[in-house]
């Protein structure tokens, strides 16, 4: 549920600003073209030498492979070699620089991911973004100047070890991305359980688990492409689902995977128990469990705070109320199509900070976040869905569209969204990429 509010608003007059992004990435990249486009002066941070965030595959895997060492090497792409989008090239493109097929690239119409990272390559360098990005620059400190101040010092570091600089910046966008800290799923005996655990951040290749008795966690499209994949070469795929109605049973057209009710312990003889009493004795579980949303540099002094995967408080998921609009985040929701959402936030965000959009004042941005709280509480939604969209996407898109006097959205966005979502298997039957039903001109002339 969503609230919009027309009085009580914060005056602004039209400025230029010197802006940080931290992230260069697909939001870092997108806010940057929008702060640029109204005449603010960006410079972005990116802690690697490439743009493209989490779609610039990297082989390595961390030395933790569950990802729960603080002090372990971080890799921050969560990309699996064989990764392809699960969703259109049509809903993946922007609102004016279209995901077009190209003759020396893939053009599938579900392109594999380094078709998406070419696509964000070609985007930096025709917006002349790529001057903007400090690579090699890893942001270590946000924080402002001083309590009653709307300035933030920029820390950063260019290497391992290096002393930090800084900077005074009046306004910080952070788009450092959501699939770099593993969330994992906990159950008893995990710690003294023999065998090998996982996290699907460290997936890459199926190789490792041939001949394996594998446990995966998880339901979501990463889940089922890695549970698709790992079948073709491990001996035996036991699915844990959380679903109330799951019940043992075998896949039917494959010999080797069955599906169960969540994992309720593990022994340390190496079995895995899971609620309905089935159990099996594996050799590898994989968390296909999601990601935690991690900001280390942030320093608010708690005004922004991290509780059950809820950042919060945020007005729309963009701007947290007692430091609207100096500081603000892009791309934190999810189940939806990450593109448009970004570049719509990232659109509103640049034009509230040229004065051009106002925010309502901080008590009412507080109320309405307090109302979106109590909504999903009285709904029985949890915490950790704050910021999960799915059937309010397109509310929350057409209000963003409003706010920015857009044209409405095409009805085709979202007749095509649902029906690729339930071609997503519910299970490790055939790949609905590859399906010939996917005539997107046919849906568009509908």
């Amino acid at each position: 549920m969503f609230y919009l509010f027309v009085y009580c608003k914060i005056p602004m007059k039209e400025q230029s600003l010197k802006v940080a992004v931290i992230g260069a990435g697909m939001a870092g990249l997108l806010a940057a073209r929008e702060i640029k486009r109204e005449g603010h002066r960006v410079i972005v941070f990116e802690k690697t030498s490439r743009l493209g965030g989490t779609w610039v595959y990297d082989p390595r895997v961390e030395t933790d492979p569950l990802g729960l060492d603080p002090s372990r090497k971080i890799v921050h792409s969560s990309m699996y070699s064989s990764l392809r989008v699960n969703l259109p090239r049509r809903l993946m493109g922007f609102l004016d620089y279209p995901f077009l097929k190209k003759q020396d690239g893939d053009t599938r119409e579900f392109p594999g991911h380094r078709e998406v990272l070419r696509y964000l390559e070609d985007f930096a360098r025709d917006f002349w973004l790529v001057e903007l990005i400090r690579f090699e620059h890893e942001v270590v400190r946000v924080e402002r100047v001083n309590g009653v101040s709307h300035e933030w010092i920029v820390e950063w570091r260019t290497r391992e070890g290096e002393s930090e600089e800084e900077e005074v910046f009046e306004a910080v966008i952070v788009c450092n991305g959501h699939h770099t800290e593993p969330r994992i799923a906990e159950f008893p005996g995990m710690d003294t359980w023999p065998g090998v655990q996982i996290h699907s951040h460290n997936y890459r290749t199926p190789e490792p688990f041939k001949n394996k008795i594998v446990v995966l966690i998880g339901n979501g499209p990463s889940a089922h492409d890695i549970l698709r994949e790992i079948s073709s070469v491990a001996k035996e795929v036991h699915q844990a689902l959380r679903a109330s109605d799951v019940h043992f049973k075998k896949l039917e057209n494959r010999n080797n995977i069955w599906q169960h009710p969540v994992i309720e312990r593990t022994d340390e003889d190496g079995k895995v128990i899971f609620q309905d009493g089935s159990f099996v004795c594996a050799d590898i579980i994989i968390h296909c469990t999601g990601y935690k949303y991690h900001f280390p540099f942030l320093r608010t002094n708690g005004i922004v705070n991290m509780d059950d995967n809820c950042v919060g408080p945020l007005y729309k998921h963009v701007f947290p109320p007692y430091l609207a609009p100096w500081l603000s985040f892009v791309g934190l929701p999810y189940r939806a199509v990450p593109t448009l959402i970004i570049e719509l936030q990232s659109r509103w965000l640049a034009k509230v900070l040229s004065g051009k959009l106002a925010l309502p004042c901080e008590e009412e941005m507080a109320s309405s976040v307090e109302e979106l709280y109590q909504h999903m509480n009285e709904s029985g939604r949890p915490k950790h869905h704050t910021h999960q969209l799915q059937q309010n996407k397109f509310d929350y898109e057409n209000w963003l569209v409003n706010q920015l006097g857009l044209p409405p959205l095409e009805d085709w966005r979202e007749q095509l969204y649902f029906y690729a979502l339930k071609k997503i298997p519910s299970d490790a039957g055939d790949d609905y990429r590859d399906w010939d039903t996917w005539d997107i001109n046919q849906w568009i002339q509908e």
